[in-house]
């Protein structure tokens, strides 16, 4: 019985689908049309986004090329005794430490 209504359900869309590619003027072109926006508006929006954070890190990345403050920064963190992330000394005791390795999850 469920089969056989859905049968007729899929026979009355396929017949609407029929008729609408055969009578242009029957279309009901609202709800096609709503959903081609949509899609057409995310599409939009996200080129949008992509172009203005592309613009920004360009604006960013470009802005002062002599600007080295970056550097003073970091020596001074390493002055006030900042460990060197970059330390291959730091990662083996990184990599040993079981309370580190615990919070991950990689040990019990």
């Amino acid at each position: 019985m469920m089969f056989k209504k859905l049968a007729q359900k899929l026979n009355a869309e396929k017949q609407k689908h029929n008729n609408a590619a055969t009578n242009p003027l029957e279309v009901d072109f609202e709800g096609k049309k709503s959903v081609f926006l949509d899609k057409l508006t995310r599409t939009a929006v996200n080129m949008y986004e992509r172009k203005c954070d592309i613009k920004n890190f360009t604006k960013l990345a470009l802005s002062d090329p002599d600007n080295d403050s970056h550097n003073r920064l970091v020596d001074e963190l390493f002055a006030k005794g900042v460990t060197d992330p970059t330390d291959d000394e730091k990662l083996l005791e990184l990599s040993d430490n079981t309370r580190f390795l615990r919070d991950l999850g990689l040990i019990d």
